[in-house]
């Protein structure tokens, strides 16, 4: 089983030899890397296409321009020819297994769409913070499930064949692009949590979600549960009407208010340990 490694790269070739040398040391040999350069300034370009060099499991290309994540994520999926992607940041990296266990996965039920797992923070330098305790397996078969608060987050692998059997990300989305990802395929099949830190996201001041795009990423993050809701024919949650279109991304999360209650969390929790896999 092959396994694509999705890169949407913007001018971090300096942080990218981290995400090479993680790439180098995976327990899983069958993978390639493809990366799709945004207009990155032709120094950083030339970096990245140095470094990977004579290696032929990696794969550059470049957009003509600068279009942004959802359109340079939609073509990178594109141009996998893995049976299984998984996006990863170019100023971040993976554990030596974090391939291999998805993978194993995949393998053995072929009913599951989509894996998790754990990621732990990192500083500047990649050295771990601490772990992203939220994640934890999740629901499935749950119509009013939007990972809403997060759980499903990095390291994400996905079905390309399922993928392709969905609506497909939205491609004007600037942001919230993997939220869009995860829900359409969580509407697919299972979901399936790998209970280890396989992912190091490192915080700098250059990371495009740790910037002023916070406020932005919630706007689009509403529409996207707003677009579920209605793939899903959604009319009515805890009672309350869902609006006929989408007009602030505040009306949409007042909807889900109730699901960061103590009571909803434990039931949900109690649901996910004893639902039939």
């Amino acid at each position: 089983m092959k396994f694509s490694v999705l890169i949407a790269h913007y001018n971090n070739a300096e942080y990218f030899k981290d995400l090479h040398r993680s790439l180098l040391s995976q327990t899983w040999n069958n993978w390639e890397a493809v990366i799709l350069d945004d207009g990155s300034h032709s120094e950083e370009k030339e970096a990245v296409e140095k470094l990977i060099a004579g290696d032929e499991r990696f794969r550059f290309y470049e957009n003509d321009e600068n279009y942004g994540v959802g359109i340079t994520k939609a073509k990178l999926i594109e141009l996998a020819s893995g049976q299984i992607c998984g996006f990863v940041d170019p100023d971040d990296a993976i554990l030596p297994t974090a391939i291999e266990k998805s993978v194993e996965i995949f393998k053995n039920d072929n009913k599951t769409v989509l894996t998790y797992s754990r990621f732990v923070t990192c500083d500047e330098n990649l050295k771990p913070v601490a772990p992203f305790r939220a994640a934890r397996q999740v629901p499935n078969h749950d119509m009013l499930f939007f990972n809403y608060p997060i759980q499903i987050a990095h390291f994400v692998n996905f079905r390309k064949e399922v993928y392709e059997s969905t609506e497909k990300m939205n491609p004007e989305l600037k942001i919230a692009e993997d939220q869009d990802l995860y829900l359409k395929m969580y509407e697919k099949g299972k979901v399936k949590f790998i209970n280890e830190a396989n992912y190091l996201y490192r915080k700098h001041e250059g990371g495009i979600s740790q910037n002023d795009n916070k406020k932005k990423s919630y706007e689009f993050w509403g529409k996207v549960i707003y677009d579920a809701m209605k793939r899903r024919n959604i009319n009515i949650i805890n009672g309350k009407k869902v609006p006929e279109k989408f007009t602030t991304e505040e009306e949409i999360f007042t909807l889900l208010d109730y699901q960061n209650g103590i009571k909803f969390r434990i039931l949900k929790k109690l649901k996910s340990l004893f639902q039939n896999w």
